[in-house]
């Protein structure tokens, strides 16, 4: 599998010398997604995205379903326009989940009289429809970003309604778009696969950079490995408990901690093999809030993500950030993490993920930290917001503004 792409290096001319040379007026870009919550987009970093825009000069509004009834917003804080939306059909189920809101259509529908780029990320609900008949009633370029729902696990949950779901909705609206968004080798092949023949743009996702406290407390004698994010079956949760029942007993100093929010019981299950497997030291817990995985991330000695499939695995990134070390299988597009010596990128499986454990859990605290150091090092290079909203920004004056295309566009 091919890893995470680097940040390119575009031509003589920048994005933002562009804009400030007078040649294009300050480029508008609309983003619409089905919510900010996890579960409809939000862990993609599309509020992230949107200021680090702002920031390098285009001019920015974010449409979003809001969360609860009465959640709805207007507000500029961040130097880009952040609106969220009443969803519509609360007393009909099938139509709720579907995060339909004629409030946002509307907004949509005036957002385009003055957009250059309408950027949709995500799939398979009615706003990231609509964001394409929107488009195409305004004549405006549209953007989509499909976050690795069309990845063969991705499509295998739900597989009939998404099925039927593409063909009557879905799958017109991506044919549509003007550029479609990969965040990786991987991702752009798996697009490739189901016959979709846009342009694509391989764009990695930005990693925020955590600062550094001043003063770090003195480590615990107990060590720890994390585990962080959806506890879902496609998250090979399973095969590190296997794995860890190896090892266990030969570090009685380890514990590992599986965090995140549950899905489908997945939680109890994996509480349930942990007490089967008479482990001690494994600790199955909630979700926790994002002040609290920034500790979380720092304090261990070691990240897992043992994962069937990812089209990016952005807790890597944000493992990294905080400077631990991290084992991915190679369901994520990690590979990276060996050439740049911060981590281990192996074989899906208990003995593969047992033994990079094993490895890793007899190495000194000096070693970790020096691989986690690199790893920061890595992701301040080629993955801040600043580089990917200058090559996002390339993509909409190619197709905007008759810019040249950049380097990141695939034809073929």
């Amino acid at each position: 599998m091919a890893e995470v792409g680097r940040c390119p290096v575009g031509g003589t001319v920048t994005p933002r010398q562009i804009l400030r040379g007078g040649l294009t007026g300050r480029l508008h870009a609309v983003h619409v997604v089905a919510g900010l919550d996890p579960d409809y987009g939000g862990r993609s970093g599309v509020p992230n995205l949107c200021e680090a825009l702002a920031a390098v000069g285009a001019e920015t509004t974010l449409l979003s379903v809001a969360e609860q009834k009465g959640g709805q917003c207007d507000a500029h804080d961040h130097g880009y326009r952040d609106r969220r939306f009443a969803w519509d059909y609360a007393c009909i189920p099938v139509l709720r989940r579907l995060r339909s809101s004629q409030a946002l259509s509307n907004a949509l529908r005036d957002a385009c009289l003055t957009a250059d780029v309408i950027h949709n990320h995500g799939l398979w609900l009615m706003p990231n429809v609509r964001a394409a008949w929107a488009a195409a009633a305004g004549r405006k370029s549209l953007v989509i970003s499909t976050h690795g729902m069309l990845a063969p696990a991705a499509l295998a949950f739900s597989h009939l309604k998404k099925r039927a779901f593409w063909a009557l909705l879905q799958g017109r609206a991506v044919r549509s778009a003007a550029c479609i968004i990969a965040t990786c080798e991987q991702e752009y092949e798996e697009i490739r696969s189901l016959g979709v023949t846009n342009p694509v743009a391989i764009i990695p996702l930005g990693i925020d950079l955590p600062e550094v406290p001043a003063q770090l407390p003195d480590p615990p004698v107990e060590r720890v490995v994390l585990s962080l994010g959806r506890i879902h079956p496609k998250k090979g949760l399973s095969t590190l408990v296997h794995a860890w029942a190896k090892v266990e007993v030969l570090h009685p100093r380890w514990r590992l901690r599986i965090v995140g929010p549950p899905e489908a019981g997945h939680d109890n299950e994996l509480r349930a093999l942990v007490m089967a497997l008479g482990l001690a030291h494994v600790f199955v817990e909630g979700p926790i809030s994002a002040d609290a995985k920034t500790t979380a991330y720092r304090e261990a000695d070691l990240f897992v993500l043992s994962t069937l499939n990812e089209n990016f695995g952005l807790t890597v990134g944000e493992a990294l950030a905080a400077g631990t070390p991290v084992i991915s299988t190679k369901g994520a597009p990690w590979s990276g993490l060996e050439r740049e010596g911060c981590g281990w990128w192996i074989d899906h499986g208990v003995e593969p993920l047992a033994a990079a454990l094993a490895h890793a859990m007899v190495s000194p605290r000096e070693a970790l930290k020096a691989m986690g150091d690199k790893g920061r090092q890595w992701m301040a290079r080629d993955f801040s917001w600043d580089c990917v909203a200058h090559d996002m920004l390339s993509v909409y004056l190619w197709l905007a503004r008759d810019a040249p295309p950049p380097p990141t566009i695939r034809f073929g």
